[in-house]
């Protein structure tokens, strides 16, 4: 054993190294990140030449020509597969090679539909005699078929393809693997959001939790209050996502099989929401006078709930997921207790001076409105802890809890029936010095107190990347690989995925993808990428 600079012990870094060297040159299904559910590999390998290689559909295939979803896939598989043909680099080395075609087979046509939480993701896929077969229920299985494919293909040191002997059955563990972005904090440029979908892609994530504003700013341009974005946003032209910005993420994401969930947080999280609509959020008292400031949305004024049923009905108009994030976390009671009008209303209303009761009739009010939009709502768990009379289908989003007592929020909210998701192991904006992708990638989701029925009520997790300090500079290195370590906890058969060691000469070939796909992420430890990123 020996030590570094730092002071800290090395034995499990050499412990690393020695696995990566012995894998140097095992190019089979190993290196795919997450690991398939069942796999089967093999030494023998076959050539693949860019200009003899073709997709096709399987003439018992649902989906055919023409499919949108698939079509741009296959020119978005093909660059990634041959990342140096599209410069002329070996254009033409091999034209006396074999053709090697991936047929594709797809059972149902949901080509121009939108994912969504019924999605079936299942796939086979083989390597064999010189040709690939791939099928899957749906086309969101072929898209997480396609990306397998893509990354079982390597490259030797003179820029020849190849991809080996393979058979694979696999799909997801659970249903539901977001990541989200806060873009209130920070602005988060189209393009950075779009970036980060082709790497949730890449790491088989399929929810995009749009947390699109908050407090700080309003960046999100309604078209029936304009008035949120233009004095709300940090600013009116520059910092806002107009509504093709947002249709233009919704279709990215569609194309590579990501659901784009956006969250309109309430009745807290709202400072920016008052500035472009009078009357909404509490106006806080100092003794028996206005103070001049705001607090949460006012429970208390019909006007109220038609401004948010009108709101609502845009955002479901605009965003085609089934679900809708409506917040309801970290709600301050300071105001509502200072105003006068609101403790009448609380005593009207038999709340006594039970603030919680009050959040309750809140939230069950918006909850309701989504409700008749044919939306199923996502809350953050305090809604549950405040015992709202909700719908039973309504998830609840665990946050709290951290770092170790989440087992205990698991336990205590799928015992009273409700399906959960869970955040609080993976908020991931924390950073420390060293791999931290361990305490991500050990997290046991299902390792709590409680039946198997109650198990199944936990749909899925998310990794959480707040935006105090993370803006276009940084959100890229600080989510990826880190991020991944959680979507293969998510993806993967647990029981194949526990050991952080041997899952390190994975994870760091895997970073290495993300840099030659052009994914600025972060290293893991000392080393080197046979292709470095390239800042483009």
């Amino acid at each position: 054993m020996y030590v570094d600079r730092s002071g800290r012990c090395g034995r499990p870094i050499l412990n690393s190294l020695v696995l990566i060297i012995l894998q140097v040159g095992l190019h089979t299904v190993e290196g795919v990140w997450p690991l398939p559910q069942s796999f089967i590999s093999s030494p023998e390998q076959y050539r693949l030449n860019p200009q003899a290689f073709y997709f096709g559909y399987g003439r018992q295939s649902a989906a055919q020509p023409g499919c949108t979803v698939l079509d741009t896939a296959f020119k978005r598989y093909f660059s990634l597969i041959f990342p140096d043909f599209s410069s002329g680099y070996g254009a033409l080395r091999f034209s006396a090679d074999k053709p090697f075609g991936v047929e594709i087979s797809v059972d149902r046509d949901d080509c121009e539909d939108y994912p969504n939480e019924n999605s079936s993701e299942r796939y086979n896929l083989t390597v064999s005699n010189g040709r690939a077969s791939l099928n899957a229920e749906t086309v969101w299985g072929a898209l997480r078929g396609l990306e397998t494919l893509s990354q079982l293909v390597y490259q030797d040191d003179y820029g020849s393809s190849y991809v080996n002997k393979t058979e694979i059955e696999d799909f997801p563990r659970f249903q539901f693997r977001a990541i989200l972005l806060d873009t209130s904090r920070h602005y988060l440029p189209v393009q950075t959001i779009l970036k980060t979908l082709d790497a949730m892609a890449y790491s088989k994530f399929n929810v995009f939790h749009w947390h699109i504003v908050d407090d700080p700013s309003f960046p999100y341009q309604s078209r029936t209050f304009p008035d949120l974005s233009s004095k709300g946003a940090f600013h009116p032209m520059t910092h806002t996502y107009t509504q093709s910005d947002v249709r233009r993420v919704i279709s990215h994401g569609r194309l590579r099989g990501i659901r784009i969930l956006p969250e309109f947080d309430s009745p807290g999280h709202t400072k920016s929401w008052g500035k472009g609509q009078p009357d909404l959020l509490t106006p806080c008292y100092k003794g028996s006078t206005p103070s001049g400031t705001f607090g949460p949305v006012n429970p208390a004024l019909p006007s109220t709930y038609e401004f948010m049923t009108s709101l609502f009905k845009e955002i479901s108009s605009v965003f085609p997921d089934s679900y809708i994030h409506l917040g309801g976390d970290e709600v301050d009671f300071t105001c509502w207790r200072s105003n006068p009008d609101v403790r009448k209303f609380m005593q009207n209303m038999g709340f006594g001076s039970d603030f919680t009761k009050l959040e309750a009739y809140y939230m069950e009010n918006i909850v309701n409105i989504t409700s008749s939009l044919n939306k199923t709502s996502i809350v953050w768990q305090d809604v549950f802890d405040y015992h709202e009379r909700i719908p039973k289908d309504t998830v609840l989003h665990i946050w709290k809890g951290v770092p170790a007592k989440y087992q205990e929020e698991l336990s205590r909210i799928t015992k009273a029936g409700m399906r959960v998701l869970l955040a609080a192991p993976w908020y991931i904006n924390h950073i420390s010095y060293g791999q931290d992708w361990h305490n991500y990638y050990t997290v046991q989701p299902l390792n709590f107190s409680g039946t198997e029925e109650q198990k199944k009520l936990v749909i899925g997790g998310e990794v959480c990347m707040w935006g105090e300090y993370v803006d276009a500079t940084n959100l890229t290195p600080r989510l990826w690989p880190r991020a991944s370590a959680a979507a293969e906890r998510l993806w993967s058969n647990e029981n194949q995925t526990f050991n952080v060691n041997k899952a390190f000469p994975r994870l760091q070939d895997f970073r290495c993808k993300l840099l030659r796909r052009g994914i600025q992420a972060e290293p893991l430890f000392v080393g080197h990428c046979k292709h470095e990123y390239q800042g483009i």
